[in-house]
């Protein structure tokens, strides 16, 4: 009898802290938890709402960055971030805002304008008064846009050259034209820095039937793909004698230049000359005249 009661009220106190963790859990639940990527430069929303879709107007919810050490954004009971409530951190101002209208469904997205590499990170989206204050997680993944340049031309063709700095996890680039086609590339050049990549990619073009062309920046874990175009005037592409390099423009410019100045130099210094000489010869002339002048004769009377 002692054994029934006591397996009894062992099932019975089981059941009741069952029932406590589980409708605590329901009462803080956030749905979601994803990562999201987004190219450098656009925009993008962070998305965390409550599963009872209960009001939140006059709640406090808080997003902050990579493990509580950068406000994101604050909200209590109408008071915000964008109108006078302090405390958010200097990267994110100006850059975060909510969804009013949304908030009395549950919903406490934000969206984030601009992007940065330095944006990249984990974020958390909480309800410190709620009981327990569940946390719902997102990762951002910014996938820096590539910097494409012609570094030089050559008797080979128009090098250019793709960048990409502080990209996160490793990505891979690729030269392609604009019709879709790719290119051959040198090997890439790769460094890591803090847990980041710097990929230098560099490609020789010749003329083609086109002259637009594009390094694309690729994430396969992410699914994600970005890219700058560059296009080439078709001048750059020369006859193989005629070695023609921007270095060789460049030079040709400023020897252009000093040769200009060397001339208006020669033009003002014999402009010098030529008047002092003009005016050497009419002062000889002037001394010349008083010299030849008849001496007056001087009559006396005896």
């Amino acid at each position: 009898m002692d054994s029934a009661v006591k397996f009894f009220m062992t099932w019975f106190l089981t059941l009741i802290l069952f029932l406590i963790v589980a409708a605590e859990h329901d009462n803080n639940d956030v749905q979601g938890s994803e990562v999201i990527t987004v190219s450098e430069g656009g925009d993008v929303i962070l998305p965390c709402s409550l599963s009872t879709k209960e009001s939140v107007v006059e709640k406090l919810f808080v997003w902050r960055k990579d493990g509580q050490k950068k406000n994101v954004f604050i909200y209590d009971d109408g008071l915000h971030h964008g109108n006078g409530f302090s405390g958010q951190d200097d990267q994110f101002r100006g850059r975060v805002s909510h969804f009013p209208e949304q908030m009395k469904f549950g919903n406490v997205s934000i969206r984030i304008i601009n992007t940065t590499t330095t944006d990249t990170g984990d974020y958390t989206c909480d309800f410190p008064q709620r009981n327990g204050g569940r946390t719902f997680n997102i990762t951002l993944v910014v996938v820096p846009k590539p910097i494409v340049t012609m570094s030089k031309v050559t008797d080979s063709g128009v090098q250019l050259k793709c960048e990409v700095q502080g990209a996160f996890p490793k990505p891979e680039l690729r030269w392609q034209n604009c019709d879709g086609n790719i290119l051959d590339a040198e090997e890439a050049e790769i460094s890591e820095r803090d847990g980041r990549y710097h990929i230098t990619l560099q490609t020789t073009v010749t003329s083609t039937t086109t002259t637009c062309f594009q390094c694309v920046v690729q994430q396969k874990d992410l699914n994600h793909e970005t890219g700058s175009t560059i296009t080439v005037p078709e001048k750059l592409f020369v006859d193989p004698c005629g070695k023609v390099t921007i270095e060789g423009l460049m030079t040709g410019i400023v020897v252009g230049a000093g040769l200009l100045v060397l001339v208006l130099v020669l033009l003002v210094f014999f402009k010098f000359i030529t008047v002092r000489r003009v005016r050497a010869g009419t002062q000889k002339t002037d001394g010349d005249n008083e010299t030849n002048e008849p001496l007056k004769s001087e009559h006396i009377t005896v």
